[in-house]
């Protein structure tokens, strides 16, 4: 399953900012699952909320755990989540970052 990371300063991750605006994996031309999730950064855990969007259908909403960078042993596992070809996936800032970047792991596969 392949992972994506995407990595936002604070001072860009403000209220209501997408934070997998120009990622090219965030929409595909084919079916796929989404297998989980992680968020770390900012200046300490539970400072930052972010909602996960596919196009506008909410799936998640999470806070970062803790700062630093996620990897495969934070993901948090999502039960396949369809993700139709040409749809959107978004992570909306809800409760900005304080410092320091704020870092998501996403976990997607092709069907």
């Amino acid at each position: 399953m392949p992972n994506f990371v995407a990595s936002i300063a604070a001072a860009t991750a403000i209220l209501g900012y997408d934070l997998f605006t120009g990622q090219v994996w965030a929409r595909s031309p084919v079916d796929r699952t989404l297998e989980g999730l992680a968020l770390k950064g900012s200046a300490a855990g539970g400072d930052t909320e972010v909602e996960f969007y596919i196009d506008e259908i909410r799936v998640a909403d999470m806070f970062n755990n803790t700062t630093g960078f996620p990897n495969n042993d934070d993901l948090l596992p999502l039960e396949s989540l369809f993700i139709p070809e040409g749809a959107l996936l978004r992570a909306l800032v809800r409760d900005a970052p304080a410092t320091n970047p704020i870092n998501v792991l996403v976990a997607i596969e092709e069907v």
